[in-house]
């Protein structure tokens, strides 16, 4: 065998060994020193993504559940989810979650995940930035 032939097999080799690793993200610890990697690991994460809220227009309107929405009540609309689902949202940069209860659909904005009641956005800090990035976790 070659040089050239030889150095070639080991470029390939070194190249599809590099392909078949498998990268950790690191997980930054959260204030109130719960690991989220544990939540992970546990099956709690359901998704992490962006969250929006709603409020005055819809309040008092029919949800997709049937319920009349209440948007000083802890619920939140999802795409997919049962209806009923509880759903622990946390942000992860205040450490501040809120328990809410599926009720609607929604977001019906793109790149959004979930969509919670004035009330819920409130506990965690959401009203000022209207949209924040959370962890979705099942209760």
């Amino acid at each position: 065998m070659s040089f050239k032939s030889a150095l070639s097999l080991a470029l390939a080799t070194v190249l599809w060994l590099g392909g078949c690793a498998t990268r950790v993200p690191s997980v930054p610890s959260l204030p109130d020193g719960d690991d989220p990697a544990a939540a992970v690991l546990e099956g709690r994460e359901i998704g992490r993504g962006l969250a929006s809220w709603y409020g005055e227009p819809f309040h008092g309107r029919r949800t997709a559940s049937g319920e009349i929405f209440d948007m000083n009540e802890l619920t939140a609309a999802h795409k997919t989810l049962p209806f009923g689902t509880r759903l622990r949202v946390r942000n992860p940069v205040t450490g501040q979650e809120v328990l809410v209860r599926v009720n609607d659909r929604g977001p019906h904005v793109g790149g959004r995940i979930i969509d919670l009641s004035r009330a819920a956005a409130e506990q965690i800090g959401l009203i000022q930035s209207g949209v924040a990035r959370i962890v979705l976790l099942r209760d």
